[in-house]
């Protein structure tokens, strides 16, 4: 009986396990998360673990205080489509966060931020 209960046991933690499934995490970016530049960058490229869905990916920048800066609207390169790049405005010094959503190839979606300072 306890061999049959035991048997049982494995079976059913056998069936709720699944597969594990792939997501298009960032896996760094430039300038790098957390940094610190000295010169303002023209963009941010952000380098994903999976092809992106260019329709349903996308990235903005905000200034310390949280205010949203106008850019045209990121776009994933066409040449490697895990890769995923916002044109910025000339920006001064300061604290900036990037905050980024994706649909990767898989259909699954995922989003983060991170932010990055310009101190000349």
């Amino acid at each position: 009986m306890k061999q049959i209960l035991t048997l049982t046991g494995l079976l059913a933690a056998a069936s709720l396990s699944q597969p594990a499934q792939a997501h298009a995490f960032l896996d760094h970016a430039v300038p790098a998360v957390g940094s610190t530049v000295v010169t303002a960058p023209s963009q941010v490229v952000m380098f994903f673990t999976q092809d992106l869905e260019p329709a349903f990916t996308g990235a903005t920048i905000a200034d310390a205080n949280g205010q949203p800066i106008a850019t045209a609207a990121a776009a994933v390169n066409p040449q490697n489509k895990a890769e995923l790049v916002l044109n910025l405005p000339k920006l001064a010094a300061g604290h900036y966060k990037i905050s980024w959503h994706a649909l990767s190839v898989d259909t699954h979606r995922t989003e983060g931020s991170f932010g990055f300072d310009i101190q000349p």
